[in-house]
């Protein structure tokens, strides 16, 4: 315990026939054992100070408790115990030697008094001068106790040095009690320092996202583990004000730090309320990448390197296997190796990352790597070094060339009931044309309540007859090729298929691609602080630079927002954003459609003539070739 409350002899160190009697001054109680007399206690300088002869100090013990007096705040007391050594003086023994009365010994009582000193780093000592009176010849040792309320410097968890001023220099040693110590007593009424803010949550999933209850001047921030980095970020800051997080980037092992911001130094909380939340380890399995490269080792030996990455620390094994073409991967035996707690590090994404490499293996048979994860018994893999995504590329390639072929080959054996077919689609409107391409559709970070607008989006779609792909629908393909190979992938049909890539833009994503498009021009490597899974978003973002110094500005890329006001922000679009088409949704939604179907079919141009329709311009065609009928269909299905 760490409490003390006056006046009692209890807490005294245990001085033998010591008394009761407390002395009390401005800061200071001195009490002195039976035999001492007229006891004084008054502050002291360190320098210059008049040291009697008559007593010396032998022993010193200190203690640092917190005195708490009825309903009074609680305050620091330096508690210091003194041993004495009584001495004869010189002028004693003379009056002694001289007196004839033997009766004056019993009586005699001379002035004496000890000084004692201490010190905090980096405070000056101070010292307080305990002056007595006692008699020499009858009193041999003798103790005194001194209690200093507010010493100078003290505080929660500080080194205070003890000694007597004859020393000079510290010959006791104590350890004030630490915040926590003290607040761990429940005297959290009497001590400011010991109150911290709560927080609760609520998982809404029917929103998608968890809400989050704590007092307006209360600063909460989001932690991967106990031991992980607390994130704080501007990005981070607008969730805090909204008071929810997404859904999608909440796991068990995330925690909640909590404390007061009208606080200087404020003690903080840290609660991890979704440890038994079952539901959302799949928000783990759906966000953890596994990559494999080469390497070679000082004897020329090569070796294949691993890297896996997730938002909690897992257990499990990992092995590396080779890949005979089948639909099996064989362990190449005597190299497993373990997942544990101890030997992840967080990297700047606050992404949970475990490094580990395999010696001596033949990079010639194109070795893969297996994991396996203890909980839910969950196996991954092959994740190849020679990623037999090279053949699969080489195969899409080739099934693309032979799609356009065939495709181009029916167009001319059918080309007059293409032409009537064509001609009756342009009279109904510009989303009635021939063959439609593939769309990629690419979610904002921040997605939440937006979920299943995106989604929304991509169904109506392919409900208009396109080849949609979007990427909220293809997390275990990221997992498994990882994003920028995907976003690859999907482009490659658009190069094949003909269509676009659409990226949803939110206030949050102006904001990252501002930040990203600032460090990219500075040198820097682009990463933005983000969400841990946003990574299609960030590499569509570095595709869209690349066209832009390629010029081929909008080829590719084009932005909607559900968002009107987006638009209006600060500065308007990002520099990077120039440039590319933006659609407003749903009102833009027959423009967005016309564009979309335009791409399809290029060589057509949209005009209104006596006999209907035909293909000229997207300005011309989008503003009668959906009836008003239609519209409200489009923008009732997307709000869906």
């Amino acid at each position: 315990m760490f409490l003390f409350r006056w006046p009692s002899c209890c807490f005294l160190l245990a001085f033998h026939n010591t008394a009761c009697g407390w002395v009390e001054y401005d800061d200071s109680e001195i009490i002195c054992s039976q035999g001492l007399s007229e006891c004084t206690v008054a502050a002291e300088l360190p320098l210059g100070i008049l040291e009697s002869d008559a007593a010396d100090v032998r022993k010193v013990t200190a203690k640092v408790e917190l005195c708490c007096k009825d309903t009074a705040a609680c305050k620091f007391c330096l508690l210091i115990g003194a041993e004495l050594a009584i001495h004869v003086t010189e002028d004693v023994a003379k009056r002694l030697q001289s007196s004839s009365d033997t009766e004056m010994d019993a009586t005699m009582s001379i002035a004496a008094s000890v000084t004692l000193c201490y010190k905090t780093p980096p405070t000056f000592p101070a010292c307080k001068k305990v002056a007595f009176k006692v008699n020499p010849t009858k009193q041999k040792v003798a103790n005194v106790s001194l209690v200093i309320t507010n010493p100078s410097g003290v505080t929660f968890g500080s080194i205070v040095y003890v000694y007597p001023s004859k020393e000079m220099h510290p010959i006791g040693e104590v350890v004030a009690p630490s915040l926590n110590e003290v607040c761990s007593q429940n005297l959290q009424i009497s001590i400011k320092e010991c109150y911290v803010p709560t927080v609760s949550s609520v998982i809404n999933q029917k929103g998608n996202q968890v809400e989050l209850i704590f007092a307006r001047r209360t600063q909460v921030c989001l932690q991967y583990e106990e031991d992980g980095r607390c994130q704080v970020s501007v990005a981070q800051q607008t969730i805090w004000k909204r008071k929810t997080i997404p859904l999608y980037s909440v796991t068990p092992c995330l925690c909640l730090q909590v404390w007061d911001d009208d606080d200087d130094k404020p003690r903080r909380s840290l609660s991890c309320p979704f440890k038994k939340t079952g539901f959302l380890q799949k928000n783990i399995w759906q966000n953890l990448t596994v990559s494999v490269g080469q390497g070679r080792m000082n004897d020329k030996g090569q070796m294949l390197l691993w890297n896996f990455s997730a938002p909690c620390r897992l257990e499990g094994e990992v092995w590396p296997c080779g890949w005979n073409g089948g639909h099996q991967c064989t362990e190449i035996e005597g190299f497993r190796q373990q997942l544990e707690n101890t030997t992840w590090e967080q990297n700047r994404k606050n992404q949970w990352v475990r490094l580990g490499v395999f010696e001596y293996i033949n990079l010639q048979l194109s070795p893969c790597v297996m994991v396996h994860l203890k909980r839910g018994n969950l196996q991954l893999g092959p994740f190849c070094y020679r990623q037999t995504a090279r053949w699969r590329w080489n195969l899409l390639a080739v099934a693309g060339l032979l799609v356009i072929t065939l495709t181009a080959l029916m167009l001319c054996l059918l080309h007059n009931f293409v032409k009537k077919l064509a001609s009756r689609s342009f009279q109904r409107g510009c989303m009635q044309i021939g063959r439609k391409g593939h769309i990629v559709l690419l979610s904002p970070p921040d997605v939440r309540d937006g979920v299943s607008e995106v989604c929304g989006l991509g169904s109506f779609l392919k409900s208009q007859g396109f080849s949609v792909s979007v990427d909220q629908w293809s997390r275990m393909e990221q997992v498994k090729l990882g994003p920028l190979p995907w976003l690859h992938s999907q482009l490659l049909h658009v190069k094949n298929l003909g269509g676009r890539a659409v990226l949803v833009l939110t206030r949050k994503a102006l904001g990252l691609a501002n930040e990203w498009h600032r460090e990219a021009l500075d040198g820097g490597d682009g990463n933005a602080p983000q969400s841990p899974y946003s990574d299609v978003f960030m590499a569509s973002l570095c595709l869209i630079l690349g066209d832009k110094q390629l010029g081929r500005t909008g080829e590719r890329f084009l932005l909607v927002t559900f968002d009107h006001d987006v638009v209006q922000t600060p500065g308007g679009l990002p520099e990077l954003f120039h440039g590319l088409h933006l659609f407003r949704l749903p009102s833009q939604m027959k423009t967005l459609l016309c564009e979309l179907a335009r791409e399809g079919k290029r060589k057509a141009e949209c005009r209104k003539t006596k006999n209907g329709w035909k293909w000229v311009t997207l300005d011309h065609c989008w503003e009668n070739s959906f009836s008003t009928q239609t519209s409200s269909k489009c923008s009732s299905e997307i709000l869906k």
